[in-house]
């Protein structure tokens, strides 16, 4: 799996860490106190939009009067003590990152969160260490599956993309990572059964944890 690879790259959320739950609770709150309703398939149509986009889409669907950055900036009050409080990582997570980073291959985060949060959260799990490089969606200025956050860390790591093995859970993540052509790892999240066969099929590898993915390097 790791054979000729210089560079891994990792999404965070749903990937690195568990916390696609917090985002549910917090757009139902933030909605609730606009006095508006939380669709069902809100989370299923902001999969890959970066934390911009979604800023964007909230206003656009919501008529809200607010800026995009004030939105932005709310979301990030809501949910930031949130995330480094009570998001876990997921299973053998820093298991698997230190084995990697441990073997001398570069390893880079390409996330639709705000930055923000991402460096925040790693830092309180100390794990900034490992990462060279954390870029996000909104710095290239455009989600997933647009492939030009996963580019851009391969920039920064100077490696080619056939040298990147990116580790992804949602669809918009994988599609992303092949078009980038890179090769993708998905890693199972509850939270996108419904993609599960799609996902498995565009997937260079599929593992059901991360500890898992450790057995197979």
């Amino acid at each position: 799996m790791l054979k000729n690879k210089k560079c891994v790259i990792f999404d965070l959320d749903g990937t690195l860490i568990d916390s696609l739950w917090v985002w549910r609770q917090i757009d139902e709150l933030y909605l609730e106190k606009k006095g508006l309703i939380c669709n069902d398939n809100l989370q299923e149509a902001l999969n890959g939009k970066s934390f911009t986009e979604a800023a964007m889409f909230f206003k656009e669907k919501f008529s809200m009067p607010e800026s995009i950055e004030e939105i932005s900036n709310d979301w990030i009050d809501m949910c930031l003590d949130v995330y480094i409080d009570e998001v876990i990582l997921k299973e053998g997570a820093l298991r698997f990152v230190q084995k990697v980073h441990s073997m001398g291959i570069s390893l880079g985060v390409g996330t639709s969160n705000n930055k923000t949060i991402a460096q925040q959260y790693l830092q309180s799990k100390n794990m900034t260490k490992y990462f060279k490089t954390i870029r996000t969606s909104c710095e290239v200025g455009k989600g997933k599956p647009n492939p030009d956050v996963f580019l851009k860390v391969a920039q920064d790591l100077n490696t080619r993309p056939e040298e990147c093995l990116v580790f992804e859970d949602t669809l918009e993540g994988v599609m992303a990572a092949k078009n980038a052509g890179m090769q993708v790892a998905a890693v199972y999240d509850s939270a996108h059964v419904k993609f599960e066969s799609d996902i498995r099929n565009l997937a260079d590898y599929y593992f059901e944890s991360l500890f898992q993915a450790e057995k197979a390097i």
